[in-house]
């Protein structure tokens, strides 16, 4: 069995494949490349939802759901 290591492989820029990064918005979805500025500002600023930070901020709450005692 071959181990390749990831952290040794170093790549240019002319070898990278562009990733592009599709988003829904409005109901439908769209590459964040073509959004105007300040679509692409509020995409950026967005924060993404972890699910074990909301139930542990739920246990701290004194009104806690019921779904959290789960």
């Amino acid at each position: 069995m071959t181990v390749i290591n990831f952290h040794d492989i170093a790549l240019t820029d002319a070898e990278r494949q562009p990733c592009e990064v599709w988003t829904r918005v409005m109901g439908y979805h769209r590459p964040v490349s073509e959004f105007n500025k300040g679509k692409k500002s509020e995409y950026y600023s967005r924060k993404c939802f972890v699910e074990a930070k909301a139930v542990q901020h739920l246990d701290y709450n004194t009104q806690s759901c019921a779904c959290a005692a789960e």
